[in-house]
């Protein structure tokens, strides 16, 4: 039984790990919004829609870490486990000493108003530190495409599992395109020590 040590999860570890107990009994590993609300509701999880959201695997009950499962998302309300974990996160590599200086800062008067993820990508896009850090050319002059969101149907791999999403709604926080290449940015507004890269 996987219900042990629950008092040491949070609310949103016990939604996930009851879920995942349900997928195992049933022997089928996917499961729905509804099934995610009616767990949520009795565990006394607020916040249904957040709980398959999953972006470090440190959200993961340990339970589910140690099988080697992860949550993707299969679009119209459906998730899923797979047995993907070592594919689905990207632990990020420490920065030396010798990979960071000082960028030359220019006060700007909307650089201040808020701490959010979108004014810290604003930030970085008008300091040209992006420029810099994916272009290696401070006067590269990508084409920028405003935040939002779009739905469409995805068919990829992770690892050894192919993953079909239908109608999968995708938030892009910012997206550059320069010469033919597409680069899409995720800003956190705290430091994590992995991310996932579905």
């Amino acid at each position: 039984m996987l219900y042990q040590n629950t008092q040491s999860l949070s609310r949103k570890q016990q939604v996930l790990q009851r879920l995942f107990t349900q997928c195992l009994r049933s022997r089928s590993m996917v499961f729905s919004n509804k099934d995610v609300k009616q767990v949520a509701a009795q565990v006394g999880f607020g916040n249904p829609f957040d709980v398959t959201k999953v972006d470090t695997r440190e959200i993961l009950p340990p339970s589910i870490i140690r099988r080697g499962f992860c949550l993707a998302h299969l679009g119209q309300g459906k998730h899923c486990f797979i047995r993907e974990l070592k594919h689905w996160y990207h632990d990020f590599e420490p920065i030396g000493a010798d990979e960071t200086f000082e960028w030359r800062y220019r006060k700007s008067l909307l650089n201040d108003l808020d701490r959010g993820e979108a004014s810290t990508l604003s930030l970085v896009l008008n300091q040209r530190v992006l420029h810099d850090f994916i272009y290696e050319d401070v006067v590269a002059s990508p084409k920028v495409y405003i935040p939002g969101r779009t739905r469409t149907d995805l068919g990829y791999w992770v690892g050894k599992t192919f993953l079909t999403a239908k109608n999968q709604q995708l938030e892009m926080d910012l997206v550059l395109e320069y010469q033919g290449t597409v680069t899409v940015l995720e800003a956190k507004n705290r430091f994590v020590s992995n991310f996932a890269i579905y």
